[in-house]
């Protein structure tokens, strides 16, 4: 007869197809479960840490929910820094994790519910009676309320038999949040007449929009307004139309594109959450810029937002576009003569429609290339080590074209998000940043491998965080194999702190790290390691990018950096903390 455990795994498996984690006691019954009865994919990962953050990185990579695994006790207590990171970047996924006995813990358990809690995640237990409908509820929390949930199994219940493994209801998705209520319409008639009367109009979109599936009608909304557009770091590429788009706002951007966006007159941001970093501490905008935030928060995320509208991001584009074609149609033909355009105007809408007061000669008098253009550095610093930003930029020429880039954490976030354009908002994930940690890197190409099994996974990461999840190197090479690259930013040193508090005249010998070879590392596990340190070295990329990835290994590319090139956005800190 199945257990408690198959329960779960058989239930969980119709809704979940990919599993990651660390076999314990805890977990074994559920583990043996999910491979001999069932067709979800289990792949192992070496630290517990590892198990959340490439379920996290399998739904940024792909927007199909992932489940991790651990033991319970230290398996558990090893998931928290990626349960929080999870919970602060809004991803679903299910932990499933052994927990203490019914009758109460043993001296090695700890108080699972009340750790998921502290940062963050609820905790669902399953009993005997009730595991399949427990792990649905689970799987709809978290598409719900997009979070990560922990789904417990307590040791004594693990393997009691349960009976056939009932029929389940699929988990209930809420529909899309639709503007409600007389002041949202209002707001959204301001927000239309603003972009209509604007001179320098400016959308801004975040990871909410893409969430959304808004980039057509954002791509509607910035043609019928002529506006220039951008995103923050996790939306990049989510409006079609590039030869119009600014990139990345915030420290991430460019400088030319960045005095641009500042000489906007009305910028609308949709499903960005307007951060620090997004919002350059504050100066994204100018003081008279009339700026609309549309989101799904509860109320605006930031203090310069003068009209705000909870919805979703497209369903509230689409309000506008709407609102201005009816306008531009009354316009057109007059009250009482809004008919049909004619057999060559079939949607009702005439040339002139197409264009909003004199916003378009705005986007189209600038020259938006070289507004986005970054600074391309020498090949080496002033101390002999390779410059990062000549180095990024040439690795961002070399790389294969269908790619999906995970970032970790650390002072290096810079050069990729700068150097290496992505194709769309999902190819291009930072996992550890919405809780500022680091070490989230390895395990992260694990999940976007699985997820996106065409594509070439590439890894960024510092020697600091690299070295933090050394583990689960083995399972990065492992996963990805040929279709898997590395770029180690190696400047022997945890950079940020460094160019913080190094600066500020505190100690640097515990901000220092005693240069590793890396290239070796990625060796000892299967990896092809190549160290870097002038550009001549990166041909090897550009061979191994024309190889098939059937017969190519993993690449590391060891980059022997400067740390004396801080980074723009780095920058940005450092004087606001000055």
């Amino acid at each position: 007869m199945p257990t408690v455990s198959a329960h779960v795994a058989l239930t969980l498996a119709q809704h979940i197809d990919a599993v990651f984690g660390v076999m314990g006691n805890g977990n074994a019954y559920f583990l043996d479960a999910l491979e001999t009865q069932t067709d979800a994919v289990f792949t192992a990962v070496r630290h517990e840490q590892g198990a959340v953050v490439a379920a996290d990185a399998h739904f940024r990579a792909s927007g199909r929910i992932a489940a991790g695994t651990s033991t319970y006790g230290a398996g558990f207590t090893n998931t928290l820094t990626a349960l929080a990171e999870a919970v602060q970047a809004h991803v679903p996924l299910v932990l499933v994790v052994g927990d203490e006995p019914t009758s109460g813990p043993r001296p090695w358990d700890v108080d699972q519910i009340a750790l998921a809690s502290a940062v963050g995640a609820r905790t669902y237990t399953v009993g005997r009676a009730d595991a399949a409908a427990t792990t649905v509820i689970a799987i709809e929390h978290a598409l719900t309320y997009r979070v990560p949930v922990v789904l417990a199994i307590p040791y004594d219940v693990a393997a009691l038999e349960a009976g056939p493994v009932p029929a389940a209801p699929e988990p209930r998705i809420p529909a899309p949040l639709a503007p409600r209520g007389e002041f949202a319409d209002g707001m959204l008639d301001e927000i239309a007449d603003a972009l209509r009367s604007a001179e320098r109009p400016f959308l801004l979109a975040g990871r909410g929009a893409w969430l959304a599936d808004a980039g057509a009608a954002l791509g509607d909304l910035a043609d019928l307004t002529g506006a220039l557009t951008a995103s923050s770091a996790l939306g990049r590429g989510v409006f079609p139309a590039a030869e119009y788009d600014l990139g990345v706002t915030g420290g991430f951007g460019a400088d030319g594109a960045m005095e641009l966006v500042r000489s906007a007159d009305v910028a609308v941001v949709f499903g960005a959450s307007l951060n620090q970093f997004t919002m350059r501490f504050g100066e994204l905008f100018a003081p008279g810029t009339r700026v609309f935030q549309i989101d799904t928060a509860p109320t605006a995320t930031h203090p310069h937002v003068g009209g705000f509208v909870r919805a979703d991001a497209r369903l509230a584009a689409e309000e506008i576009v709407a609102r201005l074609r009816a306008n531009d149609l009354e316009h057109s033909f007059g009250p009482g003569d809004r008919h049909s355009g004619g057999s060559d105007d079939p949607d009702g809408v005439s040339a002139a429609a197409s264009e909003v007061g004199s916003a378009r000669a705005w986007r189209e008098i600038v020259d938006v290339t070289a507004a986005r253009a970054y600074e391309t550095g020498d090949e080496l610093a002033p101390d002999g080590r390779l410059d990062p930003r000549s180095a990024a930029k040439r690795i961002g020429e070399l790389l294969p074209e269908d790619r999906v880039v995970v970032s970790d954490g650390g002072h290096f976030i810079g050069w990729a998000n700068m150097y290496w354009p992505v194709a769309a908002p999902d190819r291009m994930m930072m996992v550890g940043t919405a809780f500022q940690s680091i070490g989230q890197g390895w395990p992260s190409v694990v999940g976007a491998a699985l997820a996106r099994r065409d594509s070439t996974i590439v890894l960024t990461s510092g020697d600091g965080g690299g070295l933090m999840a050394i583990a689960d190197l083995e399972s990065a090479v492992r996963a990805a194999g040929g279709r898997g690259m590395a770029v180690i930013w190696n400047d022997a040193a945890y950079g940020a702190e460094v160019n913080l508090y190094g600066l500020k005249g505190l100690a640097e010998a515990p901000m220092r790290i005693p240069e590793v070879d890396f290239a070796a590392f990625g060796a000892a596990v299967g990896a092809e390691g190549v160290v870097v340190r002038t550009l001549a070295d990166l041909e090897r990329l550009r061979t191994w990018a024309a190889e098939d990835p059937a017969d190519r290994r993993f690449l590391l590319l060891d980059l022997r950096i400067s740390g004396d090139v801080i980074a723009p956005y780095q920058q940005e800190i450092i004087r606001v903390n000055s």
